[in-house]
């Protein structure tokens, strides 16, 4: 087991020279979330979980468990509102909530954060202060429940670089991570955290054009 200061380094991969992908999980941790560690575990795959600060409070074991195997832990906020229909202080109030529960699991803040559904606008981002990070495929497993359409989505959509946008609590989804884990390593991907696929330095916002899911 990775030591959990070392989180979100993941294997020395060199996405420059090999085919990475970021696996993104939102919404969780939930019921599922464990299997899908398994999953991720047996292919020796990290991924990136934008987690909503009151499920970390209700379950903070999970999110201790994922940091410990090297994944990383994105903020979602508190209890995922369009944050751009916030006040500045309800803004800041959802994020610091989630930094306060994260931290007291991991013993870490965020360092990214996933605005719920994509929305975003100055306000937000300036009071955010940190890389907000969309995505550049939705496998709308949120809409279809179906994971032989989450896997025919995930597979065809795919390129070197993309930012894949799944949700840990529908069991239709973690029932799909091991077909989607074999075909596309057998297409030589490597499944790294979304910081890892940016060589550290995620830019200020990531795939910003992609705001069309329910991340």
């Amino acid at each position: 087991m990775q030591a959990p200061g070392k989180a979100g380094a993941a294997r020395p991969v060199n996405c420059r020279r090999v085919k990475c992908v970021a696996l993104t999980f939102d919404d969780g941790p939930g019921a599922y979330t464990d299997a899908l560690l398994g999953h991720l575990a047996r292919y020796r795959a990290k991924a990136t979980f934008f987690v909503v600060g009151q499920n970390v409070a209700a379950n903070p074991g999970i999110v201790r468990k994922a940091y410990a195997a090297g994944h990383e832990i994105g903020s979602h906020t508190w209890s995922h509102p369009d944050l751009t229909k916030l006040t500045a202080a309800g803004v800041r109030t959802q994020l610091a909530r989630t930094d306060h529960v994260v931290k007291s699991a991991i013993g870490v803040v965020p360092r990214l954060v996933r605005p719920p559904y994509g929305a975003i606008n100055a306000t937000v981002s300036r009071l955010t202060g940190r890389p907000m990070v969309l995505w550049s495929v939705d496998t709308l497993d949120w809409l279809h429940r179906d994971s032989g359409k989450v896997v025919r989505k995930a597979v065809r959509s795919i390129r070197p670089g993309s930012v894949i946008l799944f949700h840990d609590i529908h069991p239709s989804t973690v029932r799909a991570m091991p077909r989607i884990l074999k075909i596309l390593s057998k297409r030589g991907y490597r499944f790294v955290t979304v910081s890892r696929l940016f060589n550290g330095k995620p830019p200020k916002t990531v795939y910003s054009a992609a705001r069309a899911g329910k991340g």
